[in-house]
């Protein structure tokens, strides 16, 4: 089969492989019939992320049809059409028993990382019962694929973490998909106002389909002045990072009100400076995580009821076998327009 290799960083290539085989009782194979590239493929191929090694099949987003399970599979059976989800979870270790699906002993975010993923003809899905989800009526692939990661990480790393409330002014720093995931799981929570900060005038004007209020291109604005100015002095209740760089987090950090929350959601390759000399008085609360995929069920449904409108965040689509030209789209947003790009069996 084919499959998007990585070779080192800044290396990769569409290449013939192996096609996936069975490991466990509780694996799946899938065949995969649409997928996409991730903000954190991206990060990976600068190599920020050590797990990553030579050889490996990047991806970790999918939807496709089961092809064969292994003897102890009780649910997801031969010809199921799946979400295949972006955290693989055995349902049986203490982070499992509490949800923490991000951090599951021997699971977790491994497609893609560290094991084989997404970005091929077929993959091989550990515990196949409880990292896939059944097609359900009336939503598209398109649809479905952006529950396999940006939506519940926006939401559960985003807005959960950051403790969203009605009412809150809450700040998102960085506009492409993460970012407008947490924007779109903000809105469910009623805030008084979303502020969203990007230096690319296409990712703000998405930002404004998605629902943010205010636009702020810092670039060209000063983002602090322009927070406390919306707020009186004060600050937003709520900032959310969806970046991953040094800078954009210190910002983040110096946007909130004292006592406000500061939720991370960005991949960070590089040691970012915690000033505590400043913060120590100011009583944040500063999260970090994983998303666990304990919100996709619920996902699932506000998809399948119209209250979450994830096809909107489809602007480029290529057959599989064009994935390096989908990488270059993806990779230069800022010329393309891109903000998620689907690949499909053709």
């Amino acid at each position: 089969m084919k499959a998007l290799v990585y070779h080192g960083p800044g290396a990769k290539a569409w290449e013939d492989v192996a096609l996936p085989e069975l490991a466990t009782d509780s694996d799946a194979i899938v065949r995969v019939d649409t997928t996409t590239i991730c903000g954190t493929d991206l990060h990976i191929l600068k190599g920020d992320v050590p797990a990553m090694v030579d050889g490996r099949i990047i991806g970790h987003e999918a939807v496709g049809t089961v092809t064969q399970v292994g003897a102890a599979v009780r649910t997801t059976a031969v010809g199921d059409r799946v979400l295949v989800s972006c955290v693989s979870a055995c349902g049986a270790c203490r982070f499992c028993r509490d949800r923490r699906y991000g951090q599951c002993n021997d699971g977790g975010w491994i497609l893609g990382n560290e094991i084989d993923g997404t970005q091929a003809e077929y993959v091989r899905v550990p515990f196949a019962d409880n990292s896939t989800y059944p097609v359900p009526e009336g939503v598209s692939d398109e649809q479905l694929l952006m529950l396999a990661d940006i939506l519940p990480t926006g939401y559960e790393v985003g807005v959960l973490n950051g403790n969203v409330q009605p009412g809150d002014v809450v700040v998102v720093v960085g506009a492409g998909p993460i970012g407008l995931s947490a924007i779109s799981g903000a809105r469910l929570f009623s805030p008084s106002l979303i502020v969203a900060i990007d230096r690319l005038p296409g990712r703000l004007d998405a930002a404004k389909q998605f629902g943010a209020d205010v636009l702020v291109n810092n670039a060209e604005q000063d983002p602090i002045a322009a927070v406390r100015d919306l707020t009186g002095g004060l600050g937003a209740d709520v900032a959310i990072e969806a970046v991953g760089v040094p800078a954009t987090f210190e910002l983040a950090v110096e946007l909130v009100r004292p006592a406000g929350r500061v939720a991370n959601i960005g991949v960070h390759g590089r040691p970012v400076t915690l000033h505590l000399e400043r913060l120590w008085s100011r009583d944040l609360t500063i999260t970090t995580g994983l998303v666990d995929t304990s919100s996709t069920s619920t996902l699932l449904r506000l998809l399948a009821a119209g209250r979450v409108d994830a096809a909107r965040f489809v602007t480029h689509r290529f057959g599989l076998d064009d994935i390096i030209r989908a990488y270059d789209t993806f990779s230069d947003a800022g010329q393309t327009g891109a903000l998620k790009v689907v690949l499909s069996r053709v």
